[in-house]
């Protein structure tokens, strides 16, 4: 809801393109590539901004499905996938390439110039959307 005189909120897909268009650059069309497959892998999915901060107005785009998925970061040198459960996911094709000591969370870092397997990038999202539909199934029971 807006106040009078106040401009109308945008929607979410808008205000993630426009910040994907200010990244530009190879970081810019990594994410884009990105937020492609993640909505080819589960059409389903809800593209949210949360965790908004001084430092990060806009907020962290952040992708789920029965629960949350996964969050993109755009950093210095590197587009960071970081997946909420990212331990309870198989990753036969080696994409996470951070966090491997935790219990949870994993990451997939994307630097100038790597290839992205999409078809396994899709497999994640659509394991993590597993998980979170069995883990909400678990508690219905």
């Amino acid at each position: 809801m807006t106040s009078p005189g106040s401009e109308p909120e945008q929607p979410v897909s808008k205000l993630i393109a426009d910040m994907i268009k200010e990244t530009g650059g190879w970081r810019g069309s990594t994410y884009k590539k990105v937020q492609g497959l993640i909505r080819l892998a589960d059409p389903e999915i809800v593209e949210e901004l949360k965790w908004k901060k001084p430092s990060k107005p806009e907020g962290t785009p952040v992708y789920s499905h029965s629960g949350l998925i996964c969050v993109v970061d755009i950093l210095k040198n590197s587009v960071r996938l970081t997946f909420f459960k990212g331990a309870s996911l198989k990753d036969p094709s080696r994409l996470f390439n951070g966090g491997l000591d935790s219990n949870t969370r994993r990451f997939i870092d994307i630097h100038q110039g790597d290839k992205i397997d999409e078809a396994a990038l899709k497999r994640l999202i659509r394991g993590a959307v597993a998980v979170n539909l069995s883990s909400k199934s678990g508690r219905a029971k």
